[in-house]
């Protein structure tokens, strides 16, 4: 960056600074000129229709022919005007009298009023003219008749201002619309600080924090960089699922350095006109430079950095394109940008294109995943603070029954007790009311009140049951927290498990959960004599789950240890024949098959058990993992989980967070 205070050519001297350029100053040589050709028109030209007039001759013509019906003289202006009859319009102005309007005159100059009376005078006497000669008086207002002539053209002025404004979409800070939609719409905080959120709240995520304090330090201290030949990344980009405070991250770095702070998110450099996505992309940085050193902050990048189609042909966007070659150019061209750090966020990285991740751009990639145990602790007491919570809450209860859950969820659980609490006219938040706060947001809000058949309550039991018993006598298999069959959302009953939190999953555990799916199918058809639609969010989760094991996993006996997935968006065939794809087929169908008879086999070994779960569930409606404890004994492969459960009762999640509840009629509402 050049020093402001460096002679330049011719003297030592800057050159004047020439006024920027503003559509203000061409709409007053416009208001200037109508004015002018108004007052050297005498008005007679602007915002009116010609007026008819006539010689002095030809107005004695007429009267002599009986065409005047009334005559009013204008002293003032040493004019008369002459009403024509309605008979004679034709012969006057060789229009209809549609064509002219009602009451059609001529307007004529005279040279004396005493000429004009004689003349009046003898017509009378010969019976040319009956009507009456009267006078008016009248002073001309030259302002209220410049008012009057403007007025028209005033109102399409300012309907024009009016629609350009709507199309600008209010963009740029002078109004103007239309003519400021290429400026930046990028929220601008002068000092970071004033948006008051520091890393203390960001709860978690203490890998990313570490990352961005970098950042941080060389906004404070750059010498302590530069000083070693280091230079700080120019772009940093937050990779997470949705909800894990990707955007709160980017306030706290703010926050905590102090410096000019640029918020936008993607779409705002989407515009319906060509060129303006372009424009704003340079129109921020050009802001960006004049504080820097500063931050921007791109939220949802994904909207404008999609990767450029291949094909020009298909799914290709000039504008999109247009506009991320604009941000490619400003982050790493000829320019330089010292003192400008971006930073962006987004959920769906893999369709980034290539060149904006490369070093130099977004030198680093910080990934903000899902909070883990002691992270959800803490985030927990961050959403907890503003509550009035029961002293004795266990806030390691909280943290271990909402695996998968992101900071955005863990802020709802907590509103959401709050707000069961309310509804329950208590004075303090409690730990049931979080409890059903997790079992709200899971699987929805109980209908006690609908309505089912005896046979329709004894089906879902059993299918219920069906999942409990497999998951109680496979090794693998996330531990059960507690059945029910009362509906919530659409859902007619759901089985709640623990998951354990591993890092890796293997063959053996993914099948096991499969078996797990199919236990709800397997009872229907074994207890009932029948199948039905019930078991469809089982049997969808199971086909996938095999499909990925067979075609990204290389679990397959056939096809073993080889990967088809293809991350390109733009492919429009598959990564591999159409007879890998009948093999991939078979061994999917081969595969669930498989644990739907394993599961049959479980169940038929233990149906006295799941009978007797069955009964207790149509009778209690909900249990728990120690009523099935009862029935069927100690299961042989406790784990840390299982006894988080008996210590703590009751609570939590399916597999993958949040994806539990088994559908006994979505089916038919599909």
């Amino acid at each position: 960056m050049a020093n402001s205070n460096s002679p330049s050519l011719g003297g030592g001297k800057q050159p004047p600074k020439m006024p920027k350029f503003n559509m203000s100053w061409v709409y007053i040589i416009i208001l200037v000129t109508l004015g002018v050709m108004y007052f050297m028109g005498d008005g007679k030209n602007i915002g009116q229709a010609p007026q008819r007039t006539s010689s002095y001759t030809s107005f004695k013509a007429y009267v002599d022919r009986g065409y005047a019906s009334r005559l009013v003289v204008n002293k003032t202006e040493q004019k008369v005007r002459m009403y024509v009859k309605a008979e004679n319009v034709r012969d006057v102005f060789h229009m209809s009298l549609k064509q002219t309007g009602p009451n059609p005159y001529l307007d004529v100059m005279y040279g004396s009023v005493d000429q004009l009376e004689r003349f009046v005078d003898y017509e009378r006497s010969k019976g040319k003219f009956k009507g009456d000669l009267t006078y008016e008086v009248t002073s001309r207002n030259t302002i209220l008749d410049f008012i009057i002539s403007l007025a028209p053209v005033a109102f399409f002025i300012f309907l024009w201002f009016f629609l350009m404004g709507r199309m600008g979409g209010g963009s740029g800070s002078g109004g103007m619309g239309i003519f400021n939609v290429g400026r930046s719409k990028a929220q601008m905080f002068e000092k970071g600080n004033t948006l008051g959120i520091t890393f203390k709240d960001v709860a978690g995520q203490e890998g990313a924090k570490q990352e961005v304090q970098e950042i941080v330090d060389f906004l404070k201290n750059p010498k302590k960089y530069t000083d070693l030949g280091g230079k700080i990344p120019k772009g940093a980009l937050l990779v997470g699922p949705p909800g894990t405070g990707k955007t709160l991250l980017a306030k706290a770095v703010a926050g905590e350095a102090g410096v000019p702070f640029f918020s936008m998110s993607g779409s705002d450099f989407v515009e319906m006109f060509v060129g303006v996505g372009a424009s704003r992309v340079r129109d921020t940085f050009a802001k960006a430079k004049e504080k820097s050193p500063s931050i921007i902050f791109i939220d949802e990048i994904d909207a404008i950095g999609r990767a450029r189609s291949k094909n020009p042909g298909m799914g290709g966007n000039d504008e999109r394109e247009n506009t991320l070659n604009a941000l490619l150019t400003e982050m790493d061209g000829f320019g330089t940008n010292t003192g400008v750090i971006i930073l962006a966020a987004t959920n769906r990285v893999d369709m980034l294109d290539k060149a904006l991740l490369r070093a130099g751009r977004f030198d680093r990639q910080i990934h903000v995943d899902l909070p883990d145990l002691p992270e959800r602790k803490a985030i927990f007491n961050v959403h907890l603070k503003p509550l009035k919570v029961d002293p004795k809450l266990d806030i390691d209860l909280l943290s271990r029954q909402t695996p998968g859950f992101s900071g955005a969820d863990i802020a709802n659980v907590c509103n959401e007790a709050a707000l069961i609490a309310a509804r329950h006219d208590s004075k303090m938040v409690s730990k049931q009311d979080f409890l059903d706060a997790v079992d709200r947001i899971i699987g929805g809000l109980e209908k006690k009140t609908k309505i089912m058949t005896d046979a329709e309550k004894r089906a879902i039991a059993l299918h219920e049951a069906g999942h409990a018993t497999i998951s109680w006598f496979c090794e693998h298999a996330n531990p059960l927290v507690k059945v029910s069959i009362v509906p919530r959302g659409r859902a007619l009953g759901a089985a709640w498990y623990l998951p354990e939190e591993r890092q890796l999953t293997t063959k053996e555990q993914l099948l096991d959960e499969m078996c797990s799916l199919m236990g709800g199918r397997a009872a229907e058809e074994l207890f009932t004599g029948h199948i039905s639609t019930g078991a469809m969010n089982d049997l969808e989760r199971a086909t996938k789950m095999s499909q990925s094991m067979i075609a990204y996993y290389g679990m397959s006996d056939k096809l073993p240890n080889v990967c088809f997935y293809d991350n390109n968006e733009y492919a429009f065939n598959k990564p591999y024949s159409s007879e890998t794809a009948r093999i991939i087929d078979d061994e999917v169908l081969k595969m669930v098959n498989e644990q739907y008879e394993r599961a049959k086999q479980i169940l038929t070994e233990h149906k006295e058990g799941h009978n007797a779960l069955a009964l207790l569930l149509i009778q209690r409606e909900v249990i728990f993992a120690d009523d099935v404890e009862k029935i069927f004994g100690k299961r042989q492969w406790a784990s840390r989980a299982e006894e988080i459960i008996n210590e703590n009762e009751s609570v939590i999640d399916t597999d993958d967070a949040k994806n539990s509840g088994d559908n006994l009629n979505e089916s038919q509402d599909e």
